[in-house]
């Protein structure tokens, strides 16, 4: 049976998703409910899957990742043997912060945050060599404008 969420779990939600780090007290008085009925529900939410993992949010220009790419790949082989080398070289670089595959002309897109063009080309290169692609297309990012992880609750 589905997990079913009602408007105070969305408030709820709405709070963590501004800021996780709050305390239950300032979550509860936000939402208009007392401490523990607040933490039974977010505990419940848990464990249906609704809220993941906590993390924080790192600044990446200033820790020196000032070029974000996105990479436009497509493939000519779609054997599962060739998707699981791809999937694993793409899960091993920590310079992949997302990837999707797609429906249409392009097979995947991957958000690519490195410290310049040659971090890169350096990437590309490591990709490249563990599995065959057939056209890569790399896009800078020149600004980015919005960036969310919200869900519009």
């Amino acid at each position: 049976m589905a997990f079913r969420i009602d408007d105070m779990d969305r408030k709820i939600l709405k709070q963590l998703q501004a800021d996780a780090a709050q305390s239950l007290d300032d979550i509860a008085r936000e939402v208009g409910s007392s401490k523990t009925p607040v933490w039974n529900r977010i505990r419940k939410m848990k464990e249906a899957g609704i809220i993941g993992r906590q993390t924080v949010f790192l600044d990446a220009e200033a820790l020196g990742f000032e070029a974000c790419f996105f990479v436009l790949i497509r493939t000519s082989a779609h054997e599962k043997d060739w998707q699981d080398r791809f999937l694993a070289a793409l899960k091993a670089r920590p310079e992949v912060q997302e990837a999707h595959r797609l429906a249409g002309d392009i097979d995947y897109i991957l958000k690519v945050r490195v410290k310049n063009a040659r971090a890169y080309d350096e990437f590309y290169q490591a990709l490249i060599s563990e599995v065959r692609i057939h056209n890569v297309t790399a896009l800078l990012s020149m600004e980015e404008i919005k960036s969310t992880l919200d869900l519009p609750l």
